[in-house]
C-alpha cells in the first residue's frame, strides 16, 4: 500500500504492476468505490484484471486509510479533482473509471471534467436523477443519525460482523467481508462521511447527474444489482437513459442476477467477464 498527499489530506492507493507478460495495456483502470466502504472490496475483481490492465484502487478522502485534510468540501466534483491530481502524481495519462455507488457519481464528474484523458465510464450499482423529496429527508436523517452511533467496539463483536457480511447482499458474504465493513463503518471519518452524504443527496445534485452524463462523449456503461434495494434497477436505468448510448432500449445497461449492491464481491466472475469485454481503447478499436 501506498500513500501520497494530495491538496493536503494522505491518500492511500495501490497501483498493479505492469502484466509480466509483456502486454502493455494502453489505459489504466481506477476504480472509485462507494460510501462508508474502502478500496479493499476491489481487491477480487483486480485480482481478475490486473494480468492484462494495470489497476488503480485508492480510498477515498476521509474513508479507509485516507485522512480528512483542512479542506471542508466533499462535493462530487471536488473528489473528482482529487482523482484528477492523484492520476497527474502517478503519470496516468489515459484511464477507464468503474465506480461503485458513490464511486460512480464521482467517476461521472471525473469524465466531464477530465474529458478525452477519461476513456470511459462504468457505474456499478449507481443510479439516480429522481429526487423524491420525502423518501430523501428521511433517508438523509437516518443517515445522519446512523453516523453518530458508531462506537470502534463494533469491531470486536462477531455477531455485528455477521449483520454486515448480510446487509444490502442477496445472500450473506464471507465473514470477513462483514469485519471488514465493520472496519470501514467505524473508521470513515464523520465529517466525509456526513458530507458526501448530504451533498450528493440534495436536490440539485440530484438533478445535475443526468445533466452530466448527457453531456458526456465517452462511452459510459451501468451494471445494476437484479435484487438491489439501495439503488435499484429502475434507478440505474433512468440515469442510463440520459447517455446517448443508451440507444432507447438500454444498450448500455448490464443487470448481475442474484445481486445485491455489492456487485464486485456479490458477482466477481460475472462482472470480470463484462469488464473485460467493454473496457477498449476507444481511438484503437475505431481503426480496427
Amino acid at each position: 500500500m501506498s500513500s501520497v498527499i494530495i491538496q493536503g489530506a494522505k491518500h492511500s492507493y495501490r497501483l498493479t504492476s505492469p502484466s509480466p507478460s509483456g502486454h502493455k495495456s494502453p489505459f489504466t483502470i481506477a476504480f472509485l468505490h462507494g460510501w462508508m466502504l474502502s478500496q479493499a472490496y476491489w481487491q477480487p475483481l483486480i485480482s481478475q484484471l490486473q494480468s492484462d490492465f494495470p489497476c488503480l484502487s485508492y480510498d477515498l478522502r476521509g474513508f479507509g486509510r485516507s485522512q480528512l485534510g483542512d479542506r471542508h468540501d466533499y462535493s462530487l466534483v471536488s473528489y473528482a479533482k482529487d482523482l484528477e491530481l492523484l492520476l497527474d502524481h502517478l503519470g496516468i495519462d489515459r484511464v477507464w473509471l468503474v465506480g461503485h455507488s458513490l464511486g460512480g457519481a464521482i467517476a461521472l464528474w471525473a469524465a466531464n471534467l477530465l474529458g478525452d484523458r477519461v476513456l470511459g465510464v462504468v457505474c456499478l450499482n449507481a443510479g439516480g436523477g429522481i429526487y423524491i423529496k420525502e423518501e430523501f429527508e428521511k433517508f438523509r436523517t437516518a443517515g445522519k443519525i446512523l453516523l453518530k452511533l458508531r462506537p470502534q467496539w463494533l469491531q470486536n463483536l462477531s455477531f455485528i460482523h455477521r449483520q454486515f457480511a448480510q446487509d444490502s447482499v442477496q445472500k450473506p458474504l464471507d465473514s470477513s467481508w462483514g469485519k471488514q465493513r465493520v472496519i470501514d463503518f467505524v473508521s470513515a471519518k464523520y465529517a466525509a462521511a456526513r458530507g458526501t452524504l448530504l451533498d450528493s443527496t440534495s436536490e440539485e445534485e440530484v438533478h445535475r447527474l443526468p445533466q452530466i452524463v448527457s453531456q458526456l462523449r465517452q462511452p459510459v456503461y451501468f451494471v445494476a444489482g437484479a435484487n438491489d434495494t439501495i439503488m435499484e434497477p429502475k434507478y440505474v436505468r433512468h440515469l442510463a437513459s440520459f447517455h446517448p448510448s443508451f440507444n432507447g432500449y438500454g444498450e448500455n445497461v448490464f443487470e448481475l442476477p442474484n445481486c445485491g449492491h455489492l456487485g464486485m464481491l456479490e458477482q466477481t466472475e460475472m462482472l470480470h467477464n463484462i469488464l473485460s469485454g467493454l473496457l477498449v481503447d476507444p481511438v484503437a478499436s475505431s481503426c480496427l
